[in-house]
């Protein structure tokens, strides 16, 4: 790239950096979109946008890497649609993979491109009552829904200049843990937050027309029409719960939602930073 070329890419951020100063930006990372390079990249993106003055909170996922350590220990993975099944063992090998594992991980893959300023701190829902949760149907184990969000604990870490990273392991108002899936966990902390965006990072281009045609991503549609869509079942199964989470994130007030490919290096600037963007907006009216 000349430095011309350079000079375009940064006037053309530079409205988006002076929208989104201060504004908050949930990101939810998906256990399938996680991979060393990507989430090298994926720090760096956070570490830039923190450094113009948007803060981010990273929320994750890691189904693929509890599945892989329950079959490790001869446990086989069930699900009811498309919940993981947690009993008591399970439950213990999430805390330990989502907790122990993966938000560590991340949060060491963070700091490592900021040695000097690490800022990423490691969080769990359960860790100060920051997920109070209830059970969702006795069927499921310690499966659970987020009743309540004490956004004031993240607050408090982002006005610290932290880079919060949540696992999301939640907790009963008696201390009782629970399995919370992560693309509503991370829809209810963007509504308690007030989030200016959510952030959906996967391993698909966005919203499809026509989920087998990669080229048919749909760049834009309202919360309403994306309802009317998941009404008619005219998008993939393993997508739905990640297209409700953004149409509620969005009717409970967040200002946009997107789901982008995780895949592609630098997807979240590239999304929030420039004109085309790269993924599927989701936006309470049309614009």
């Amino acid at each position: 790239m000349s430095a011309a070329d350079t000079a375009r890419v940064l006037v053309e951020a530079l409205p988006y950096i002076q929208r989104f100063r201060g504004k908050t930006v949930v990101v939810k990372l998906g256990g399938a979109a996680i991979d060393a390079e990507l989430d090298r990249a994926l720090a760096q993106d956070v570490l830039l946008l923190r450094s113009v003055g948007v803060r981010c909170v990273l929320v994750h996922g890691g189904g693929p890497q509890v599945d892989e350590m329950m079959r490790a220990v001869g446990k086989q993975p069930e699900f009811r649609d498309g919940l993981r099944v947690t009993d008591a063992e399970t439950l213990r090998i999430v805390r330990m993979v989502l907790v122990g594992e993966v938000s560590r991980n991340l949060v060491a893959t963070i700091n490592k491109e900021s040695p000097n300023d690490p800022v990423a701190v490691a969080v769990a829902g359960e860790d100060g009552g920051l997920l109070i949760t209830r059970p969702r149907d006795p069927a499921l184990g310690f499966v659970g829904d987020v009743a309540s969000v004490r956004a004031e604990r993240l607050h408090g870490l982002l006005d610290q200049g932290l880079a919060p990273v949540v696992s999301t392991v939640g907790a009963d108002p008696s201390g009782q843990p629970y399995n919370i899936n992560a693309d509503e966990a991370a829809m209810a902390i963007a509504v308690a937050m007030q989030a200016e965006k959510i952030v959906y990072l996967t391993a698909a281009p966005g919203l499809l027309a026509d989920p087998k045609d990669e080229s048919s991503l749909i760049q834009r549609l309202t919360a309403a029409e994306l309802r009317e869509r998941i009404e008619h079942e005219s998008v993939s199964a393993g997508m739905i719960p990640k297209l409700r989470a953004c149409a509620d994130a969005v009717d409970g007030g967040v200002g946009s939602a997107h789901i982008i490919d995780g895949r592609t290096p630098h997807s979240l600037l590239i999304e929030i930073l420039t004109d085309k963007g790269i993924g599927t907006m989701v936006l309470k009216a049309a614009a």
